[in-house]
């Protein structure tokens, strides 16, 4: 079994490289996915006790303040540091931060919504990979999160 990289011994490109294969392209993966099959349990399950009514909405709101986020690290911040120039970057970080900060209230809000992603016992299929998926969804996004705020923004 292979250890886990140690990403603060690597060059921020290697890094930076790592964070767009890893995490900004499978958020974009994740997200439509996932907002499809909220809308499905929310359109079925309705009248159901625990739906997660307002789900979809919150998934849709996350994808478009991910996108704008990953966008701004991608054209803006990425570029300086893979330049070397992350004197340069301080501004930039304080937005990224913040914005994290926000990424992780919202994570707050998608478990209240899911009781933890814990589907009740009479769960369809549907519901139940939804939650399974939106558990990924979620410890990718603190790794993601995580990983820039500790390594990469040091």
């Amino acid at each position: 079994m292979s250890q886990p990289h140690d990403w603060r011994t690597a060059p921020a490109a290697e890094l930076i490289a790592h964070i767009l294969w890893r995490y900004h392209q499978r958020h974009r993966e994740q997200l439509p996915d996932l907002i499809n099959q909220a809308r499905r349990v929310e359109q079925v399950h309705s009248t159901h006790s625990q739906c997660p009514n307002g789900l979809a909405d919150h998934l849709q709101a996350m994808q478009q303040e991910l996108e704008s986020h990953m966008c701004k690290e991608e054209h803006v911040l990425f570029p300086l540091l893979q330049q070397g120039l992350g004197h340069h970057a301080a501004a930039p970080i304080r937005v990224m931060r913040f914005e994290h900060d926000e990424h992780a209230q919202a994570l707050k809000t998608l478990l209240a919504l899911t009781d933890s992603f814990t589907p009740p016992v009479d769960a369809c299929n549907t519901w139940c990979a939804l939650y399974q998926g939106l558990q990924v969804f979620h410890d990718d996004l603190v790794e993601h999160i995580q990983l820039e705020n500790e390594v990469l923004f040091q």
